[in-house]
């Protein structure tokens, strides 16, 4: 089987979907197929058919989520202490060509969120601060051409 590395709050969010689909998706979505089919004829019947979409949709993540949850290693970033990038690190950045800085988090692939700066550790971004260090720069290939960007800070907490 394989192991997903992961925060403790990334865990939590993905019970909580867990918990959640199972609890109150599941049980609306078989409602909402008997609903449909006193109806009466199936064939023509959109209602039923958009509910058994529906349940797929559920079914299916349901069964991802157990996967992945089954699977998960959690690393807790605040017993990990160091100067190099590693995975939990928040890890502070200034982009060299336009002077804007940014604080990310790397975190797993299933709780990677980039709109709450929450960044992927098989993202290129990521890949490429690894194992580096403050004061160091990095060349990350974006669509426009590289970027670089300079680590001010690497913090565990």
């Amino acid at each position: 089987m394989q192991k997903f590395p992961m925060t403790a709050p990334g865990l939590r969010r993905l019970e909580e979907e867990l918990r959640t689909l199972r609890s109150q998706e599941r049980p609306a979505v078989i409602r909402a197929i008997a609903e449909a089919r006193s109806h009466g004829d199936l064939s023509e019947n959109a209602e039923y058919h958009a509910a058994r979409e529906r349940q797929s949709f559920i079914e299916g993540r349901i069964q991802e989520l157990e996967e992945i949850v089954g699977g998960v290693e959690v690393i807790d970033p605040s017993t990990l202490s160091g100067s190099q990038v590693k995975f939990g690190a928040h890890v502070k950045l200034v982009d060299e060509e336009t002077d804007k800085e940014a604080t990310y988090q790397i975190v797993g692939v299933y709780e990677a969120d980039i709109k709450a700066r929450l960044l992927s550790i098989s993202s290129p971004l990521a890949k490429a601060l690894i194992g580096k260090k403050v004061g160091e720069t990095i060349s990350v290939p974006a669509p426009g051409g590289d970027r670089s960007y300079e680590i001010l800070e690497v913090r565990f907490v």
